[in-house]
């Protein structure tokens, strides 16, 4: 059973054996946690997220997905990119979101990763309710047939972390 834990800070100071982040569909860095990684992690990452582009992912990674690249300067051996659904008021995207998580989990047990750290995905530009959003990704990581020992859920500030300790509750 894989063991869920919360960390308060930065995503890309965790020392495990992958990180998540939440990306857009160009693999091209951005704000939020994609450009704290993409920052940190160093030229590294972009360049392998180039050849992703210029290979399988020409129109960009599909929302729900997730791939994997080196972590460059990071303290992790992996960065998986996954990108999350933009929250809606009128269509039901959660599926989208759980599979992220779920999805993101696949490419780990691919890589052999055992720990694995997760920010709130889709919670912040993408506009998703935090409470809700916890509460599906805590509810896909306790389902998901993964080999991962431990996921981290590194939220950024109080609010989120609140939230996320109210989801694993």
């Amino acid at each position: 059973m894989t063991h869920i834990t919360l960390a308060k800070g930065d995503i890309t100071t965790q020392h495990v054996d992958a990180i998540v982040n939440a990306a857009n569909s160009s693999l091209m860095g951005g704000g939020g946690v994609d450009g704290a990684i993409h920052r940190r992690g160093g030229p590294e990452i972009l360049a392998e997220c180039r050849a992703l582009r210029a290979s399988q992912y020409g129109r960009g990674l599909p929302t729900g997905q997730a791939v994997a690249t080196t972590a460059g300067e990071l303290p992790a051996r992996w960065v998986i990119h996954t990108v999350g659904p933009v929250w809606s008021a009128s269509e039901d995207r959660s599926e989208a979101l759980a599979s992220c998580y779920r999805e993101s989990l696949c490419v780990a047990d691919e890589l052999g990763a055992r720990t694995v750290a997760f920010p709130a995905i889709s919670t912040g530009i993408y506009g998703w309710p935090m409470d809700d959003g916890a509460r599906i990704a805590v509810r896909t990581v306790r389902e998901a047939d993964t080999s991962v020992a431990e996921v981290r859920f590194v939220l950024f500030d109080d609010a989120a972390y609140r939230a996320f300790a109210d989801a694993v509750r």
